[in-house]
């Protein structure tokens, strides 16, 4: 018995041993990686305590002995751009072996929703696929991961990819057209980091150091790392699936689990009609102003001869069940962004009259078929039919209890998702960083200038690059248009963006111009990332080329009249209307009541502004909406001009921050 006892413990040792000198690397580290060009670049993992650890590199061998907890680091050389490599990292008891590793430029893409917003729901996807397969464009996706404390390396595995028509429908749609035409400009590989989550603030995505001397920050940063996060997002999980379910139970259209509005044979004839694609909220029935639900769309269509085919319906706000001639298709769970594409197996469409039926669940926000006109369709041997145009309607569900409130939301939580999503990372070395970001703090704007300036700070100071490039989106055109002039709180956000230009290394684009009154995720991610690449290749390249639109110079009172100056006028100030109207300016007088002005182009560099109302003007502010669309004044460049005030008059959310003191 004691000669068993021993030979246990020996036998348990060697097996503790042997799992104690387990070689591990960070997550970040995978085959078809792209490391950074030009710069030493840090290799870093856990082994055995005080145990020696080697990398093959070029030829050449690199050691390192772990520290008495297992860490080690290993610094590469400086590599050129271009160059492709496999990478051995080993122990006296295990090796990994990293293969098709390129050099060049690595760009984190950062932000909420529109940065996370997928290449496949964007509105040029279809076109774009063929020429996604690109060996010289490395993309990871890093997972959404909250944290009480600052992590050592990503809770999940991840992985880089090479570019191609697989790897690319779920990335970032902004990353990678930045990527595309950044590559296209400068000639070196690209690298494209998208890591962002969708409703966010800023403040979740700074560290602690960020917050410091803002005592209510500090505070609650100081307290999560006491707060207990996964038993909150299990709490969270559970009250969520039991709200969610209603949408299923409490549908009029389902019987005993029988979807019966479905059938082929149900009589709709008290149905309703609504023009699609379009949120419902937007149509012609004002009780779905508000509706969150189910609703269920009806259209009839004629065909010659029954074959497979393929429906496309766009994206659909959230979750969708199709069925033709009453049978199911097809369905898709909450998934906003996502367009849907439906294969037809034979024998489910016929000659004659043929049936489609979606059923769409909404949860918070606008719902529906959402997507452009061109994406609602019917494929049949070739021959597109559109769906666009009347479909019948009727509501399966109103949804009168809110979402449960779930605590497990990294916006209530400072400083969480840079604990789990950047804090992993910051010994990576980076090119820079393009933003799109600010749409979850159009509430507290003016508070936003000097969060977002300290954010921009806090990652250079976490990532060790003083002069680390930021390019960020100013937020698109958003809501209907303004029928009088009125505060803006998006506008407000805009301006507290824009101040972030006087830090250095910093650069900013508008998306004033290309975004949708109904959708707060506007689909054409193409030009927002042409654009960043534009500014990229100016501001961190030295390339001559242009992105900036016109920016405010300064206001001369002449009569009763205001006369604006602008720089970044290229060969001179541009509309583009066909009678040469300017649009987009209002003026006020000493009562600091907004007018509509009318403008006009009187020079390269001015326009005049000016309006019968206002005899005495005294302010006048351009683009000051949340949707300026009509907005219309350019540079010879074609770029739109960037909003401002010339007033310092006290703003909407002048004294909204998230904590009193």
């Amino acid at each position: 018995m004691v000669r068993f006892i021993y030979f246990f413990l020996f036998l348990f040792g060697i097996i503790a041993q042997s799992l104690q000198a387990q070689l591990s690397i960070s997550r970040i580290f995978t085959s078809d990686m792209m490391l950074q060009c030009d710069v030493e670049v840090p290799i870093w993992g856990t082994s055995n305590p005080d145990g020696l650890v080697s990398v093959v590199f070029q030829n050449e061998t690199f050691k390192t002995q772990a520290d008495s907890k297992g860490n080690w680091q290993i610094l590469l050389p400086p590599t050129a751009a271009g160059a492709i490599e496999n990478i051995r990292i080993s122990t006296n008891d295990d090796s990994v072996l990293l293969n098709n590793i390129i050099f060049g430029d690595i760009w984190l893409c950062g932000g909420q929703s529109n940065m996370e917003w997928f290449f496949e729901a964007t509105s040029d996807s279809e076109k774009e696929l063929a020429y996604a397969n690109n060996s010289n464009i490395r993309l990871l996706e890093i997972p959404h991961q909250m944290s009480n404390v600052p992590l050592n390396d990503f809770a999940e595995k991840i992985k880089w990819n090479v570019c191609n028509d697989s790897t690319v429908l779920q990335f970032s749609g902004v990353g990678y057209y930045f990527g595309k035409f950044l590559h296209e400009k400068v000639s070196k590989p690209i690298g494209l980091i998208s890591n962002n989550y969708g409703g966010t603030v800023v403040e979740a995505w700074m560290s602690d150091e960020g917050f410091i001397g803002l005592n209510g920050y500090e505070k609650d940063a100081k307290a999560l790392q006491f707060i207990n996060l996964e038993e909150l997002r299990k709490k969270g999980t559970g009250d969520h699936s039991t709200w969610i379910s209603k949408f299923y139970s409490s549908d009029n259209g389902i019987k005993d689990s029988i979807y019966s509005w479905a059938d082929d044979d149900h009589d709709k004839s008290n149905w309703q009609v609504m023009e699609l694609p379009r949120l419902w909220e937007t149509s012609s029935d004002t009780t779905l102003a508000h509706h969150d639900g189910v609703i269920w769309f009806a259209k009839n269509i004629e065909l010659n001869s029954g074959s497979e085919g393929m429906l496309s319906l766009g994206p659909i706000d959230d979750s969708d069940m199709v069925w033709i001639n009453g049978l199911l298709i097809g369905e898709t769970y909450n998934r906003y962004n996502k367009d849907r594409i439906y294969h037809i197996p034979p024998g489910i469409l016929k000659p004659g009259k043929n049936t489609i039926v979606v059923r769409v669940e909404d949860y918070i926000g606008g719902g529906g078929l959402a997507g452009p006109g061109e994406k609602l369709f019917l494929e049949v041997g070739g021959d597109k039919k559109s769906l666009s145009g009347d479909w019948q309607y009727k509501i399966g569900y109103t949804c009168t209890e809110k979402m449960p409130v779930n605590a497990f939301n990294p916006n209530n939580y400072i400083t969480s998702l840079y604990n789990g999503m950047i804090s992993p990372m910051v010994k990576f070395p980076i090119k820079g960083v393009i933003w799109y970001q600010g749409e979850s703090n159009t509430y507290r704007a003016v508070e936003y200038a000097d969060l977002f300036q300290r954010f921009i700070l806090d990652w250079r100071n976490r990532f060790n690059i003083n002069d680390l490039p930021f390019i960020f989106v100013q937020l698109a055109n958003y809501y209907a248009e303004s029928i009088l002039p009125e505060e803006s709180t998006w506008a407000e956000l805009r301006e507290a963006q824009q101040k972030a230009l006087a830090l250095p290394k910093t650069s900013m684009i508008t998306a004033i111009d290309i975004g949708d009154a109904n959708n707060i995720h506007p689909a054409n991610k193409r030009e927002v990332g042409s654009r960043l690449a534009l500014a990229a290749a100016r501001d961190v390249y030295g390339m001559d080329v242009h992105y900036k639109g016109p920016t405010f110079k300064n206001a001369k009172l002449e009569l009763n009249s205001i006369v604006v100056s602008f720089d970044n006028i290229g060969a001179g100030l541009r509309v583009n209307d066909k009678f040469g109207y300017v649009f987009g300016f209002t003026i006020a007088g000493e009562d600091k009541k907004f007018h509509w002005a009318k403008a006009e182009i009187i020079s390269q560099n001015t326009v005049k502004v000016w309006c019968n109302e206002v005899i005495k003007p005294v302010a006048v502010r351009y683009a000051w909406q949340n949707n300026p669309a009509p907005a219309n004044l350019k540079n010879s460049f074609g770029m739109p001009a960037l909003p401002f005030r010339t007033d310092s008059w006290t703003l909407s959310t002048q004294d909204l921050t998230r904590y009193a003191d």
